[in-house]
Protein backbone atom coordinates (compact mmCIF):
# COMPACT_ATOMS: atom_id res chain seq x y z
CA UNK A 1 0.00 0.00 0.00
CA UNK A 2 1.38 3.40 -1.01
CA UNK A 3 2.30 5.78 1.77
CA UNK A 4 -0.38 8.52 2.02
CA UNK A 5 0.68 11.96 0.84
CA UNK A 6 -0.46 15.43 1.73
CA UNK A 7 -2.77 15.55 -1.29
CA UNK A 8 -4.50 12.37 -0.03
CA UNK A 9 -5.15 14.05 3.32
CA UNK A 10 -6.51 17.13 1.55
CA UNK A 11 -8.87 15.05 -0.60
CA UNK A 12 -10.06 13.03 2.42
CA UNK A 13 -10.74 16.17 4.49
CA UNK A 14 -12.20 18.14 1.61
CA UNK A 15 -9.73 21.00 1.94
CA UNK A 16 -6.76 22.33 -0.03
CA UNK A 17 -3.23 21.00 0.32
CA UNK A 18 -2.23 24.44 1.62
CA UNK A 19 -4.76 24.12 4.44
CA UNK A 20 -3.36 20.71 5.39
CA UNK A 21 0.14 22.22 5.41
CA UNK A 22 -1.08 25.05 7.64
CA UNK A 23 -2.53 22.55 10.11
CA UNK A 24 0.66 20.46 10.14
CA UNK A 25 2.73 23.59 10.82
CA UNK A 26 0.24 24.71 13.49
CA UNK A 27 -0.51 28.09 11.91
CA UNK A 28 -2.89 30.11 14.07
CA UNK A 29 -5.27 31.34 11.36
CA UNK A 30 -6.85 27.90 10.71
CA UNK A 31 -10.31 27.52 12.29
CA UNK A 32 -10.77 24.97 15.07
CA UNK A 33 -13.32 23.06 12.98
CA UNK A 34 -10.96 22.75 10.00
CA UNK A 35 -8.02 21.86 12.24
CA UNK A 36 -10.04 19.06 13.86
CA UNK A 37 -11.20 17.78 10.48
CA UNK A 38 -7.68 17.70 9.01
CA UNK A 39 -6.17 16.03 12.09
CA UNK A 40 -8.86 13.36 11.96
CA UNK A 41 -7.99 12.66 8.31
CA UNK A 42 -4.29 12.52 9.15
CA UNK A 43 -5.02 9.97 11.86
CA UNK A 44 -7.35 7.85 9.74
CA UNK A 45 -4.98 7.72 6.77
CA UNK A 46 -1.88 7.22 8.87
CA UNK A 47 -0.14 10.18 7.25
CA UNK A 48 3.32 11.00 8.60
CA UNK A 49 5.16 14.25 8.00
CA UNK A 50 8.31 13.89 5.87
CA UNK A 51 10.63 15.68 8.29
CA UNK A 52 13.71 15.08 6.13
CA UNK A 53 12.08 16.77 3.18
CA UNK A 54 10.87 19.64 5.30
CA UNK A 55 14.35 20.27 6.74
CA UNK A 56 16.09 19.99 3.37
CA UNK A 57 13.74 22.55 1.83
CA UNK A 58 14.98 24.96 4.51
CA UNK A 59 18.61 24.10 3.89
CA UNK A 60 18.87 22.00 7.04
CA UNK A 61 19.38 18.38 7.99
CA UNK A 62 17.21 18.34 11.11
CA UNK A 63 20.14 16.95 13.12
CA UNK A 64 21.89 18.64 16.03
CA UNK A 65 24.88 17.35 17.99
CA UNK A 66 25.20 17.14 21.75
CA UNK A 67 28.88 16.93 22.71
CA UNK A 68 29.71 15.95 26.29
CA UNK A 69 32.98 14.86 27.92
CA UNK A 70 31.88 11.40 29.11
CA UNK A 71 28.59 9.63 28.53
CA UNK A 72 28.99 7.27 31.49
CA UNK A 73 29.08 10.20 33.92
CA UNK A 74 25.45 10.13 35.15
CA UNK A 75 24.99 13.90 34.98
CA UNK A 76 25.71 13.95 31.24
CA UNK A 77 23.57 10.89 30.59
CA UNK A 78 20.64 12.50 32.40
CA UNK A 79 21.23 15.80 30.60
CA UNK A 80 21.28 13.99 27.24
CA UNK A 81 17.86 12.51 27.97
CA UNK A 82 16.45 15.98 28.59
CA UNK A 83 18.09 17.41 25.45
CA UNK A 84 16.64 14.62 23.31
CA UNK A 85 13.18 15.25 24.75
CA UNK A 86 13.37 18.99 24.02
CA UNK A 87 14.79 18.44 20.53
CA UNK A 88 11.92 16.12 19.65
CA UNK A 89 9.52 18.99 20.33
CA UNK A 90 11.32 20.91 17.57
CA UNK A 91 11.36 17.89 15.20
CA UNK A 92 15.12 17.61 15.64
CA UNK A 93 17.23 14.48 15.93
CA UNK A 94 20.14 14.49 18.38
CA UNK A 95 23.55 13.01 17.54
CA UNK A 96 25.45 12.38 20.78
CA UNK A 97 29.24 12.60 20.70
CA UNK A 98 31.71 11.90 23.50
CA UNK A 99 34.73 14.20 23.49
CA UNK A 100 36.69 12.58 26.32
CA UNK A 101 37.53 16.14 27.45
CA UNK A 102 40.09 16.10 24.63
CA UNK A 103 40.80 19.43 22.93
CA UNK A 104 41.16 17.91 19.45
CA UNK A 105 37.79 16.20 19.75
CA UNK A 106 36.15 19.36 21.07
CA UNK A 107 37.63 21.41 18.23
CA UNK A 108 36.37 18.87 15.70
CA UNK A 109 32.91 19.13 17.20
CA UNK A 110 33.05 22.92 17.19
CA UNK A 111 33.89 22.81 13.48
CA UNK A 112 30.87 20.60 12.81
CA UNK A 113 32.97 17.43 12.51
CA UNK A 114 34.26 18.64 9.13
CA UNK A 115 30.88 18.09 7.56
CA UNK A 116 27.52 19.76 7.03
CA UNK A 117 25.38 16.98 8.44
CA UNK A 118 24.58 18.84 11.68
CA UNK A 119 22.60 22.07 11.83
CA UNK A 120 24.03 23.10 15.19
CA UNK A 121 25.90 21.96 18.29
CA UNK A 122 25.32 21.95 22.04
CA UNK A 123 28.80 21.60 23.51
CA UNK A 124 30.01 21.06 27.06
CA UNK A 125 33.70 21.96 26.74
CA UNK A 126 36.41 21.06 29.24
CA UNK A 127 39.59 21.38 27.17
CA UNK A 128 38.84 24.31 24.85
CA UNK A 129 40.36 27.72 25.53
CA UNK A 130 38.99 31.19 24.95
CA UNK A 131 41.29 31.50 21.92
CA UNK A 132 39.69 28.41 20.38
CA UNK A 133 36.32 30.12 20.47
CA UNK A 134 37.26 33.57 19.19
CA UNK A 135 37.41 32.80 15.47
CA UNK A 136 34.26 30.82 14.77
CA UNK A 137 33.55 31.95 11.20
CA UNK A 138 32.11 29.07 9.22
CA UNK A 139 31.34 27.01 12.31
CA UNK A 140 27.78 25.74 12.85
CA UNK A 141 25.53 27.55 15.35
CA UNK A 142 26.75 26.59 18.82
CA UNK A 143 25.47 26.77 22.39
CA UNK A 144 27.97 26.18 25.19
CA UNK A 145 27.16 24.48 28.50
CA UNK A 146 29.05 25.02 31.74
CA UNK A 147 31.33 27.87 32.66
CA UNK A 148 31.62 30.71 30.17
CA UNK A 149 34.94 30.63 28.31
CA UNK A 150 34.41 33.62 26.09
CA UNK A 151 31.71 36.01 25.02
CA UNK A 152 30.69 35.30 21.46
CA UNK A 153 28.66 32.11 21.85
CA UNK A 154 25.33 31.48 23.53
CA UNK A 155 25.84 29.92 26.93
CA UNK A 156 23.75 28.07 29.53
CA UNK A 157 24.82 27.16 33.07
CA UNK A 158 23.94 27.30 36.72
CA UNK A 159 25.70 29.75 39.03
CA UNK A 160 28.32 27.27 40.20
CA UNK A 161 30.10 29.71 42.48
CA UNK A 162 26.88 30.62 44.26
CA UNK A 163 25.81 26.99 44.47
CA UNK A 164 29.08 25.91 46.10
CA UNK A 165 28.85 28.85 48.49
CA UNK A 166 25.35 27.78 49.54
CA UNK A 167 26.35 24.14 49.97
CA UNK A 168 29.39 25.07 52.09
CA UNK A 169 27.34 27.51 54.14
CA UNK A 170 24.86 24.70 54.83
CA UNK A 171 27.68 22.53 56.18
CA UNK A 172 28.95 25.38 58.33
CA UNK A 173 25.41 25.99 59.57
CA UNK A 174 25.38 22.41 60.87
CA UNK A 175 28.32 23.32 63.12
CA UNK A 176 31.00 21.84 60.89
CA UNK A 177 34.25 23.76 61.09
CA UNK A 178 36.72 21.73 59.05
CA UNK A 179 35.23 21.41 55.57
CA UNK A 180 37.37 19.86 52.83
CA UNK A 181 36.67 20.37 49.11
CA UNK A 182 37.12 17.08 47.24
CA UNK A 183 38.06 18.02 43.67
CA UNK A 184 38.82 21.61 44.63
CA UNK A 185 41.52 23.35 42.61
CA UNK A 186 44.05 25.94 43.68
CA UNK A 187 44.24 27.84 40.40
CA UNK A 188 42.58 30.78 38.69
CA UNK A 189 40.34 29.99 35.79
CA UNK A 190 36.86 29.93 34.36
CA UNK A 191 36.15 26.21 34.68
CA UNK A 192 33.42 24.61 36.77
CA UNK A 193 35.84 23.29 39.40
CA UNK A 194 37.41 26.73 39.73
CA UNK A 195 34.02 28.40 40.16
CA UNK A 196 32.91 25.89 42.79
CA UNK A 197 36.20 26.28 44.65
CA UNK A 198 35.70 30.06 44.74
CA UNK A 199 32.24 29.61 46.23
CA UNK A 200 33.60 27.21 48.83
CA UNK A 201 36.31 29.64 49.85
CA UNK A 202 33.86 32.55 50.01
CA UNK A 203 31.62 30.69 52.46
CA UNK A 204 34.58 29.78 54.68
CA UNK A 205 35.81 33.38 54.67
CA UNK A 206 32.36 34.71 55.52
CA UNK A 207 32.27 32.38 58.54
CA UNK A 208 35.76 33.39 59.63
CA UNK A 209 37.17 29.94 58.93
CA UNK A 210 40.64 29.63 57.45
CA UNK A 211 41.09 26.59 55.18
CA UNK A 212 44.03 24.43 56.17
CA UNK A 213 46.81 23.35 53.81
CA UNK A 214 44.92 20.11 53.02
CA UNK A 215 41.55 21.80 52.49
CA UNK A 216 41.57 21.23 48.73
CA UNK A 217 41.69 17.51 48.00
CA UNK A 218 42.96 16.92 44.43
CA UNK A 219 41.53 14.18 42.21
CA UNK A 220 42.66 12.82 38.86
CA UNK A 221 39.10 12.42 37.57
CA UNK A 222 35.55 13.13 38.68
CA UNK A 223 34.53 9.49 39.03
CA UNK A 224 33.66 7.38 42.08
CA UNK A 225 37.04 5.61 42.33
CA UNK A 226 38.81 8.98 42.39
CA UNK A 227 36.59 10.19 45.25
CA UNK A 228 37.18 6.98 47.18
CA UNK A 229 40.95 7.16 46.72
CA UNK A 230 41.13 10.85 47.59
CA UNK A 231 39.33 10.40 50.91
CA UNK A 232 41.38 7.29 51.70
CA UNK A 233 44.51 9.40 51.21
CA UNK A 234 43.18 12.12 53.50
CA UNK A 235 42.39 9.58 56.22
CA UNK A 236 45.80 7.94 55.83
CA UNK A 237 47.51 11.33 56.18
CA UNK A 238 45.68 11.96 59.44
CA UNK A 239 43.97 15.16 58.25
CA UNK A 240 41.13 16.10 60.59
CA UNK A 241 37.80 17.07 59.02
CA UNK A 242 34.12 16.99 59.85
CA UNK A 243 32.57 17.74 56.43
CA UNK A 244 33.21 17.15 52.74
CA UNK A 245 32.08 19.33 49.87
CA UNK A 246 32.49 17.07 46.84
CA UNK A 247 32.48 18.85 43.50
CA UNK A 248 30.22 16.23 41.93
CA UNK A 249 28.06 13.35 43.14
CA UNK A 250 30.41 10.72 41.73
CA UNK A 251 33.19 11.93 44.00
CA UNK A 252 30.75 12.07 46.91
CA UNK A 253 29.53 8.50 46.35
CA UNK A 254 33.11 7.28 46.26
CA UNK A 255 33.84 9.22 49.45
CA UNK A 256 30.85 7.63 51.20
CA UNK A 257 32.22 4.18 50.43
CA UNK A 258 35.65 4.95 51.86
CA UNK A 259 34.19 6.55 54.99
CA UNK A 260 32.01 3.47 55.54
CA UNK A 261 34.98 1.13 55.12
CA UNK A 262 36.94 3.12 57.72
CA UNK A 263 34.13 3.17 60.27
CA UNK A 264 33.49 6.92 59.89
CA UNK A 265 29.82 7.72 60.56
CA UNK A 266 27.94 9.89 58.05
CA UNK A 267 26.65 12.40 59.02
CA UNK A 268 27.55 11.75 62.69
CA UNK A 269 31.30 12.19 62.26
CA UNK A 270 31.46 13.68 58.76
CA UNK A 271 28.74 15.40 56.74
CA UNK A 272 28.94 14.95 52.95
CA UNK A 273 27.36 16.94 50.15
CA UNK A 274 27.79 16.63 46.39
CA UNK A 275 26.77 18.28 43.12
CA UNK A 276 24.43 17.26 40.26
CA UNK A 277 21.61 15.30 41.98
CA UNK A 278 22.18 12.11 40.02
CA UNK A 279 19.91 9.15 40.54
CA UNK A 280 22.50 7.08 42.40
CA UNK A 281 22.60 9.59 45.24
CA UNK A 282 18.94 8.96 46.01
CA UNK A 283 19.64 5.28 46.65
CA UNK A 284 23.00 5.39 48.42
CA UNK A 285 23.31 4.61 52.14
CA UNK A 286 23.05 7.20 53.51
CA UNK A 287 21.22 9.09 50.77
CA UNK A 288 23.28 11.95 49.41
CA UNK A 289 22.68 15.65 49.98
CA UNK A 290 23.49 17.54 46.80
CA UNK A 291 23.23 20.67 44.70
CA UNK A 292 20.52 19.96 42.12
CA UNK A 293 20.84 21.90 38.87
CA UNK A 294 17.62 22.15 36.91
CA UNK A 295 18.79 19.81 34.15
CA UNK A 296 15.46 19.99 32.32
CA UNK A 297 15.76 23.80 32.21
CA UNK A 298 19.38 23.63 31.00
CA UNK A 299 18.27 21.38 28.14
CA UNK A 300 15.20 23.45 27.28
CA UNK A 301 17.06 26.76 27.16
CA UNK A 302 19.98 25.27 25.22
CA UNK A 303 17.74 23.73 22.56
CA UNK A 304 15.66 26.91 22.26
CA UNK A 305 18.76 29.07 21.84
CA UNK A 306 20.22 26.68 19.28
CA UNK A 307 16.97 26.50 17.34
CA UNK A 308 16.90 30.28 17.11
CA UNK A 309 20.51 30.39 15.86
CA UNK A 310 19.80 27.70 13.28
CA UNK A 311 16.85 29.70 11.98
CA UNK A 312 18.98 32.84 11.78
CA UNK A 313 21.68 30.93 9.88
CA UNK A 314 19.33 29.41 7.30
CA UNK A 315 16.42 31.86 7.06
CA UNK A 316 17.27 35.46 6.03
CA UNK A 317 13.83 36.63 7.14
CA UNK A 318 14.42 35.29 10.65
CA UNK A 319 17.68 37.23 10.86
CA UNK A 320 16.12 40.47 9.66
CA UNK A 321 13.14 40.13 11.98
CA UNK A 322 15.09 38.86 14.96
CA UNK A 323 17.63 41.58 15.55
CA UNK A 324 15.69 42.98 18.48
CA UNK A 325 15.49 39.52 20.06
CA UNK A 326 19.25 39.15 19.77
CA UNK A 327 20.08 37.93 16.28
CA UNK A 328 23.56 39.43 16.62
CA UNK A 329 23.98 39.46 20.42
CA UNK A 330 24.87 36.36 22.39
CA UNK A 331 22.79 35.09 25.27
CA UNK A 332 24.23 34.16 28.68
CA UNK A 333 21.53 32.24 30.53
CA UNK A 334 21.79 31.16 34.16
CA UNK A 335 19.25 28.53 35.20
CA UNK A 336 18.09 27.61 38.68
CA UNK A 337 19.66 25.27 41.18
CA UNK A 338 18.63 24.18 44.67
CA UNK A 339 20.01 22.35 47.66
CA UNK A 340 18.51 18.90 48.18
CA UNK A 341 19.16 17.86 51.78
CA UNK A 342 19.21 14.16 52.53
CA UNK A 343 20.70 11.81 55.10
CA UNK A 344 24.39 12.50 54.41
CA UNK A 345 24.09 15.92 56.04
CA UNK A 346 20.79 15.80 57.89
CA UNK A 347 20.54 12.30 59.24
CA UNK A 348 17.35 10.28 59.33
CA UNK A 349 14.23 12.17 60.28
CA UNK A 350 15.92 15.58 60.04
CA UNK A 351 14.82 16.63 56.52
Amino acid sequence: MARPRIKDVARHAGVSEKTVSNVINDYAHVSDRTRTLVRASIEQLGYRVNLAGRHLRKGRTGIIALVVPELDIPYFAELARHVIREAEKCSLTVLIHQSGADRAHELAALAGFGSTFVDGIILSPLALTADDLRDRDGFPPTVLLGELLEEGADHVAIDNERAAYEATRHLIGLGRRTVLAVGGVDAPGLGTAEARTRGYRAALAEAGLAPGPAALVPVDSFRMPAGALAVARVLRDGTRFDALLCLNDQLALGALRTLYEHGVRVPGDVAVIGFDDVEGGRFSVPTLSTVAPDKAAVAKVAVQLLQRRIEEATDPDATRNGTEAGAHSTQDRIVAHRLVLRESTQGRGEH
